[in-house]
């Protein structure tokens, strides 16, 4: 049975006349916005239109655009004539399905430190995946602020915020994910009495075995109280 998310239909709606294009699956909505449209989320669908200020000439050939990078990757396109094409451009692997291998990684990995090494690549302070997120985040809020659109004041606050609070917070949690895995098989300094696992920080449990209470040594001789005899 053929998949009904590698079907979509790329029409002007009729009462609108604003070019539309419904069904496909996530990757094909990814296709669409990178041919330039625009996605519309709804409570129980999600389709695409053309970005609005285009001319009739401009939407059709983003429209013929997107027919031809669908088809190129086997999706089923019904159309209007105007959009139709035989164009197969060359599809390349996008930027994010590097990011996604990383989870690949890790589900098929067999040792802490096959798991800590894709991690790394997640949270490295320098170039990790998410250190250059950060960066793009940030990028955006200072361009918006260049834009000085008064429509959305909040905006650029928003991408600060999510770059400053919850990216900080996701960082944090996989890089001590991470570091606790790497710990795992690190050599121990107390190594004749470690049991082998350090925990995280902040765990009630010791790190190690509990060391064998010391002998006291003896004490010098209580005094003998005045006025005992033997």
């Amino acid at each position: 049975m053929p998949r009904t998310g590698r079907f979509l239909d790329i029409h002007r709606d009729p009462h609108s006349n604003e070019l539309l294009a419904r069904g496909g699956d996530s990757q094909a909505h990814s296709i669409l916005q990178r041919a330039g449209f625009v996605a519309v989320v709804r409570l129980h669908e999600t389709y695409h239109r053309t970005p609005t200020g285009l001319s009739v000439d401009d939407e059709s050939r983003l429209a013929t655009d997107a027919v031809a990078r669908l088809r190129a990757t086997e999706y089923h396109v019904d159309c209007a004539p105007d959009f139709d094409t035989d164009a197969r451009p060359a599809s390349y692997m996008p930027l994010g399905s590097s990011v996604a291998h990383l989870a690949e990684r890790l589900r098929d990995a067999t040792t802490t430190d096959e798991a800590a090494d894709a991690l790394t690549e997640l949270t490295a302070a320098h170039d990790g995946i998410l250190a250059a997120l950060e960066e793009a985040l940030t990028a955006t809020a200072d361009f918006h602020d260049g834009l000085g659109q008064p429509a959305d004041p909040y905006t650029a606050r928003r991408l600060r915020y999510l770059a400053d609070e919850h990216l900080h917070i996701i960082r944090t949690d996989l890089a001590h994910t991470r570091n606790a895995l790497a710990d795992r098989h690190a050599p121990h300094p107390c190594r004749s009495t470690c049991t082998g696992i350090s925990p995280p920080p902040n765990a009630n449990a010791p790190p190690c075995a509990p060391a064998r209470p010391a002998a006291h040594a003896p004490g010098p001789a209580a005094p003998v109280a005045a006025g005992l005899r033997r």
